[in-house]
């Protein structure tokens, strides 16, 4: 195995992650655009994968009267954070911890009155995080409706429109809960493309559709009837025709603070040459495989976006690991030269629900993995594809990193 390219593509994704640091990038808005002037309180609200980072600058910088985070657990550090209250709720499963914490969070939302400033901070992963079952709805049914989404192969965006249209705080309803206090909202993306209405489920900004479209995207996603009926009732409820009008007229501004997009610049700053996919990686990781497969010519291919993986068997993976194994599988199905390596991982450090960011294949992993006495196709029927690559040696394990703006994929073909 040749280190060398294996050793580049880990030190662009690094640089990638790097560029997405959460500190930075709220030091660098507030610098940039100081928080509008208010003669009240100043609270915060801190949500996702970035939340703790996010906080601390803002704790150090405008000193809020009360400030709550809402995060994983591999994302809460090793103890408190002076001067929060700390949640540390689940993920990708909603629970117990996060329906206390949404209710803390909506508390505090009301609490702000005419003249307050509330500075709320999103990241990614704030979706499962805060569940907040809307009236009729139970935390059973938002854990069974998230396993359905997950398991559908449904992409960001059409999860989090159904996840929405089931909330009390999503969809911009959090905003509504601090009127009439000033909001500002910082957002580090790990939505393709950056649509902030996606983002952890848009608690500041109008809703990305209605009821009639959730329920759409559901029944074409096959799994409309194994909704909870509370669910399904809520969803064929009459529209709350008046909501989009009552949160666009809030007074809040939503600022995309870090993004995908720009990690992958930084990615490319520090390769010359290199060349960057004009369009994100997303939709089915087999179709985003033969995407990368596609590439033609030599040298280095930047990617960046966010997968689907539509769950058939039982095995344990995540989209970057089983991305990865199927770039290696249609290699060697095209030819491909020996020396080739391919990247692929989740710049929170966390792929699916394993320990792994992802993973480094190059043109010796599947023979490494059959000498293990693994079958790559086997693993692959299953879902399997963790266990695959441990056997080969190529998992990407990073730990937390405290920030998340989707996926990243480097493919190098010297």
């Amino acid at each position: 195995m040749d280190d060398g390219p294996r050793k580049l593509a880990r030190a662009l994704f690094e640089a990638g992650v790097a560029a997405a640091d959460p500190q930075v990038a709220v030091v660098r808005s507030l610098h940039e655009r100081p928080l509008r002037s208010c003669p009240g309180r100043v609270f915060c609200i801190a949500l996702g994968k970035a939340a703790p980072a996010m906080a601390e600058v803002v704790i150090s910088r405008l000193r809020p009267e009360r400030t709550l985070v809402v995060t994983t657990a591999g994302s809460a550090g090793a103890g408190p954070l002076p001067g929060a209250e700390l949640f540390v709720a689940g993920h990708p499963f909603p629970d117990e911890a996060g329906l206390e914490a949404a209710r803390e969070v909506r508390a505090l939302a009301r609490s702000a009155g005419a003249g307050d400033h509330l500075v709320v901070l999103v990241s990614g992963g704030g979706s499962a995080l805060l569940p907040a079952p809307a009236e009729g709805l139970s935390l059973d049914d938002k854990i069974r409706v998230s396993r359905l989404l997950l398991g559908a192969g449904l992409d960001i965006t059409r999860m989090n429109l159904v996840r929405q249209n089931l909330s009390f705080l999503k969809g911009g309803r959090l905003a509504l809960e601090a009127a009439p206090a000033m909001v500002t909202a910082l957002i580090l993306s790990d939505v393709p493309g950056d649509d902030l209405r996606v983002v952890a489920s848009g608690p500041t900004l109008p809703p990305i559709g209605t009821r009639v479209q959730a329920r759409a995207c559901l029944q074409a996603a096959g799994i409309w009837d194994e909704m909870p009926e509370p669910v399904r009732r809520l969803l064929s409820a009459p529209e709350e025709e008046a909501l989009r009008a009552r949160i666009s007229r809030l007074p809040v501004e939503n600022r995309l603070i870090g993004s995908n997009r720009q990690s992958l610049e930084a990615m490319a700053a520090e390769a010359p040459g290199a060349l960057v996919s004009r369009r994100p990686l997303v939709g089915d990781v087999a179709e985003a495989a033969q995407e990368v497969i596609s590439v033609r010519g030599r040298g280095i291919r930047l990617f960046g976006g966010e997968t689907t993986v539509r769950l058939r068997g039982r095995g344990l993976g995540g989209r970057n690991q089983e991305l990865a194994l199927r770039v290696a599988l249609l290699a060697e199905q095209e030819g491909w030269d020996a020396g080739w390596v391919f990247l692929s991982g989740g710049t929170d450090g966390r792929d699916g629900p394993t320990d792994a960011a992802g993973a480094v294949v190059d043109s010796g992993s599947l023979a490494r993995m059959r000498a293990a006495g693994v079958d790559p196709l086997a693993a692959l029927a299953e879902n399997d594809s963790y266990h695959a690559l441990r056997a080969s040696g190529d998992l990407m394990l990073t730990g937390p990193t405290g920030t998340n703006v989707a996926d990243l994929q480097v493919l190098i073909r010297p």
